[in-house]
């Protein structure tokens, strides 16, 4: 849970105050609440409820409302994590793979890290005969990797669906 005080949270150039806070923690628990709801739970009326919404929209913090959708009863049941190295750590390169990464829809996420590999990836597919005919042949394709390597989820232990909202602090 937030905070009660009305500490204040800097959010680049943006102020988030505890109510804002309140706001979105609420929606991402359940993104499908009415405005009349969402206004109560956060002891807020309406109008003024809706306006924040809006403007947390309009900043970009609320990105989009989405439903969570249970992987392997829709068929993608394998879950891997892939550590990319690139031969040579050179922008370009990192800027190509990036993009191509973003074409691939069975990549969930794709972070430039620090340290070894220089990129670690989220794929979810059917099954290992989909990952080497799709992911694996697509990685393939990059002159610019030296090495792959893949681990495979075999149990979630923990997915996070929300932020950990009482870890956030006041700047």
């Amino acid at each position: 849970m937030l905070p009660n005080d009305h500490k204040i949270v800097d959010s680049a150039n943006f102020n988030l105050d505890v109510i804002d806070l309140k706001i979105l923690e609420a929606l991402e628990a359940d993104g499908r609440l009415t405005n009349v709801e969402l206004a109560e739970r956060v002891a807020l009326s309406p109008s003024p409820c809706l306006r924040r919404v809006r403007r947390l929209e309009a900043e970009g913090i609320i990105e989009g409302y989405g439903a969570k959708i249970n992987r392997t009863k829709v068929g993608l049941s394998l879950t891997a994590f892939v550590e990319v190295k690139l031969e040579r750590p050179r922008e370009a390169d990192a800027e190509h793979f990036g993009q191509s990464m973003q074409a691939l829809p069975q990549v969930l996420s794709c972070y430039l890290i620090s340290g070894q590999p220089d990129f670690l990836m989220e794929v979810v597919v059917g099954d290992l005969a989909q990952y080497s005919n799709s992911v694996l042949k697509s990685l393939r394709d990059h002159s610019e990797i030296k090495e792959v390597h893949s681990s495979f989820v075999l149990q979630t232990v923990k997915a996070a669906a929300t932020l950990p909202w009482r870890y956030i602090k006041s700047r």
